[in-house]
């Protein structure tokens, strides 16, 4: 069974020495959701959903840089790329110094 598993890891070339993740780990984004939380218990404020969000798309970027064939997730990266622009265009809406400030924090733009 270790057999099948090491050509499969081989095969499809899985990295186990844990070089990056796509996901988040549960510490990281609890730590982004205490820094962008707007009230105490506040999990899906457009701010807290932008800074994961972001979170992912480094990740995600990170991936490309070894795999970058890797059709499907690169659908999946322009879908929250999108997602977070929407996000990005409420909140500018409707708070533009919030707005600002989610920029700066998360270095958005140069």
């Amino acid at each position: 069974m270790k057999e099948g598993l090491f050509y499969l890891k081989k095969f499809f070339n899985f990295k186990s020495d844990g070089d990056f993740k796509i996901s988040i780990s549960v510490e990281k984004k609890q730590e982004i959701i205490k820094k962008f939380a707007t009230a105490k218990g506040d999990t899906g404020s457009p701010q807290v959903q932008v800074a994961i969000l972001t979170e992912r798309i480094n990740n995600l970027s990170k991936h490309f840089k070894d795999h970058n064939k890797d059709v499907h997730s690169r659908r999946g990266l322009l879908k929250m790329v999108n997602q977070r622009r929407r996000l990005l265009d409420y909140i500018k809406n409707k708070d533009n110094q919030t707005y600002s400030k989610i920029i700066k924090d998360l270095e958005l733009r140069k």
